[in-house]
């Protein structure tokens, strides 16, 4: 028998840096979220404010709106699309004393916590957990005393109960001893990699970047519909006429991804920090890829790793869409009436990167692109490793790639 999902209301804000059109494309991708949590949305609630109200977000009035929806419907769960702080969460509880509030930060952790399978992606995940609850330690104890489930309430488990500040404090310095010497392994496991060029699949979440690397290596790296499939990294040896390499698939960046996160996967995103190729994986077919593409190029800045060569890699051109315009039409020229060909030709002329559309999926040009990162891993071997690799006649043995 399966189990019913939770039917949730998400919220968000249009504000003076944020019109009406992001703040829809940001709830959808909410709503997405919360699907992956294992939720239903069942509706959303949009205000135009200047910021967020300090007390609750959102306006009396609009507030007073959610109230009478979320009683008259029986809803349990408010997922707000910024991250709220102890004071808002305190307050919308006290006016919505049955109603689950979380805010974007804590809905990415419960997927996080959901995903994560091995030992080292669960203890960064749970650091995460405990950085998130320490300055809402007070405003959680109802939590805890209801010992709710569901969305948003995954995380260590009954060990809150009988926590305080202290306690916490000490779990959070023994889980930083812990991924200090992961750290540490982790580095040592590169390090015995050999003299490999590393290329890394970076992009944001859920455009294609596991199905690409089951494409590109025959491995069988678990792929899904569903954001954040892939938490922790998986290398694979590959070689390409000739010519070996290590590919890795790394966790998929988002919009307004908490700092907790990236400080948690400090030695997750090292694989990227590492690399010395990226593979810079758009879903092309989305609305809203190109300020997807900004987001993950801002993330890479945060890492120190945006000066590194890049292949832009846009995926799923199967999936594109677009409306045909009429020949007398004026309507301006926007991604939803520009042609799929039309739209290559703007990229690869403006971008000055290495660039190739295809379809993971399908696998259309994934030969075009195996030439173009053989060519620029290539270059690399001869920058990188000139006495022990000659970039066109380095022979390939299969003992080579022991790591």
């Amino acid at each position: 028998m399966m189990e019913s999902k939770e039917l949730t209301v998400i919220i968000g804000l249009v504000t003076a840096h944020q019109t009406i059109e992001r703040t829809k494309e940001y709830l959808e991708e909410l709503a997405f979220l919360v699907d992956t949590a294992g939720g239903k949305v069942v509706k959303q609630f949009i205000q135009n404010l200047e910021h967020p109200d300090s007390r609750t977000y959102l306006g009396s009035g609009k507030m007073n709106e959610v109230k009478e929806y979320v009683i008259e419907n029986e809803i349990k769960t408010l997922v707000f699309d910024d991250e709220l702080n102890t004071a808002q969460i305190r307050n919308i509880e006290r006016i919505l004393p049955e109603c689950k509030v979380i805010d974007r930060t804590r809905l990415i952790l419960d997927i996080f916590s959901k995903r994560a399978q091995t030992a080292h992606a669960k203890i960064q995940v749970e650091l995460a957990q405990y950085e998130y609850l320490l300055p809402r330690l007070t405003r959680m104890w109802t939590h805890l005393e209801k010992q709710r489930g569901g969305i948003g309430m995954r995380g260590p488990g009954e060990k809150e109960i009988e926590t305080d500040r202290r306690i916490i404090r000490d779990r959070i310095s023994f889980l930083k001893e812990k991924l200090e010497k992961i750290d540490v392994q982790k580095s040592t496991q590169r390090q015995n990699r050999g003299k490999f060029v590393r290329v890394a699949l970076v992009g944001y979440t859920n455009v294609g970047k596991s199905t690409l690397m089951n494409v590109l290596s025959d491995a069988e790296v678990f792929a899904e519909n569903k954001l954040f499939a892939t938490l922790d990294t998986t290398v694979r040896k590959v070689v390409y006429q000739n010519v070996p390499f290590l590919l890795s698939d790394t966790v998929g960046f988002i919009r307004k991804l908490p700092h907790h996160l990236v400080e948690s996967f400090k030695s997750t995103l090292d694989e990227v920090r590492e690399t010395h190729l990226l593979l810079h994986v758009v879903d092309i077919s989305h609305t809203d890829f190109e300020e997807q593409i900004k987001v993950v190029e801002q993330t890479l800045f945060e890492l120190k790793s945006s000066n590194k060569p890049v292949i832009l890699v846009f995926n799923k051109i199967d999936k594109y869409t677009w409306i045909e315009k009429e020949a007398d039409d004026l309507t301006p020229r926007i991604k939803k009436n520009i042609s799929l060909s039309e739209l290559c030709n703007t990229w690869m002329a403006k971008t000055g990167l290495p660039t190739v559309f295809i379809s993971a999926k399908k696998k259309h040009n994934i030969d075009i692109l195996r030439d173009i990162v053989v060519k620029e891993v290539r270059k690399l071997y001869a920058e990188i490793y000139p006495y022990q690799y000659i970039a066109e006649e380095y022979t390939y043995n299969e003992s080579d790639t022991d790591i």
